[in-house]
């Protein structure tokens, strides 16, 4: 009977902690750092401050959580999308496209808040630290997966992070005005410059 009782409770405990991380990744992306308090999240979240604090002690605890969650998740659709190419031309652009997307849209600009931040927090900068090392290894595997490529080939893996570091470049252009135009020109560019590098004996 314990049993039968839990489930229901912990389904509630696990749709509220989603709530939350959702709700502080929204707000960290639309006001910034200082105006997303804790109190601010679980209102957008519409639960209590208790409530928030019991999933999340602090602050710091709370915000990591939420871009590690988002990015999990915006990796697994990239995943999901890329499953559903065909493959040979244009494949390669659609995947540089779709990272593309994720580092011009609200999950970096919170992100970014976050980075900020943490350049003066010392308690912020460890658990950002932690999270980046995490999320970047997270970002290197998906996107060697859905190119189907192994980072044992010499050149392989300095040839994924290229297009990892210019993806986030992208998204710090795009913060002030809309820069999806010139975007469009430059993830074609690096896709033909990806396909060929792969293509390369060496790579």
């Amino acid at each position: 009977m314990s049993e039968v009782l839990k489930t229901p409770q912990q389904d509630r405990s696990r749709a509220t902690r989603q709530r939350l991380l959702e709700a502080s990744v929204e707000s960290l992306a639309e006001v910034g750092y200082a105006a997303t308090t804790v109190s601010v999240v679980a209102a957008r979240a519409g639960v209590s401050r208790g409530a928030a604090q019991h999933h999340f002690p602090t602050r710091a605890d709370l915000f990591a959580a939420a871009v590690e969650y988002m990015t999990e998740v915006r990796l697994a659709e990239i995943r999901a999308q890329a499953a559903a190419l065909p493959s040979g031309a244009g494949r390669t652009e659609a995947i540089v496209g779709m990272l593309a997307d994720v580092y011009t849209g609200p999950l970096f600009r919170a992100a970014l808040h976050l980075w900020v931040a943490a350049s003066t927090e010392d308690a912020l900068r460890q658990q950002i630290v932690r999270l980046e090392s995490h999320v970047g290894r997270q970002a290197h595997r998906a996107l060697l997966e859905v190119l189907d490529i192994s980072e044992r080939t010499p050149g392989v893996r300095e040839t994924v992070q290229g297009v990892l570091d210019m993806a986030r470049g992208l998204g710090l252009a795009d913060l002030l005005t809309d820069d999806s135009a010139r975007r469009r020109g430059i993830v074609r560019q690096w896709s033909r410059i990806l396909d060929q590098a792969l293509r390369e004996p060496g790579v």
